[in-house]
């Protein structure tokens, strides 16, 4: 299993979907796979149960997705925050090589201008509130992380062929796969 971390709206969702088609392995985004079980939208849930609630729900999620990747090759997006808790940390190192994917809070005040669905993100000055959750969560994305990219202004398909040569000169993935595109 490789595991994406950082920040929202640092692509992990978008780099980890295009990376798993290039290997050919399944792709999930905790999130997502979240609000199915929730039955409703991460915002939601806040609102209606906080951040506590959330958490307990988001680590149960990292740990069963750990453990099924066993069976089959997997590239995981994790949440934002799926660092906070020293128990995800953990469960991400010893499930596979994890990748931080760093952007400056100032790209992402850009990317995500227009975003109304990240709950921490709403409300005040969005550049303030991603600057305040770097300076929390960059640390911690650094000590889980086995690699990292910065995604800056590059386009996503080249943070993908860096990733898959950084991972393949790590022995991660083979070095002469043959491109798998679905």
């Amino acid at each position: 299993m490789i595991s994406l971390v950082g920040m929202p709206g640092s692509g992990k969702s978008t780099i980890g979907r295009q990376l798993a088609r290039e290997l050919g392995w399944r792709f999930v985004d905790t999130d997502i796979e979240i609000e199915h079980r929730l039955g409703e939208s991460i915002r939601a849930h806040f609102e209606r149960m906080g951040e506590g609630s959330f958490r307990a729900i988001e680590s149960s999620t990292l740990a069963e997705l750990a453990q099924s990747a066993g069976a089959s090759p997997l590239v995981m997006a994790t949440g934002g925050g799926a660092v906070l808790r020293e128990a995800n940390r953990a469960v991400l190192r010893a499930a596979g090589p994890v990748v931080y994917l760093r952007s400056s809070p100032e790209d992402l005040a850009r990317r995500l201008r227009h975003d109304q669905q990240r709950p921490l993100l709403q409300g005040g000055d969005p550049l303030t509130r991603l600057r305040n959750l770097y300076r929390e969560r960059d640390p911690l994305y650094r000590d889980v992380a086995s690699y990292t990219l910065d995604t800056g202004r590059s386009s996503v398909p080249t943070l993908v062929r860096l990733l898959l040569s950084q991972l393949e000169l790590a022995g991660v993935v083979p070095a002469d796969r043959p491109p798998h595109r679905r």
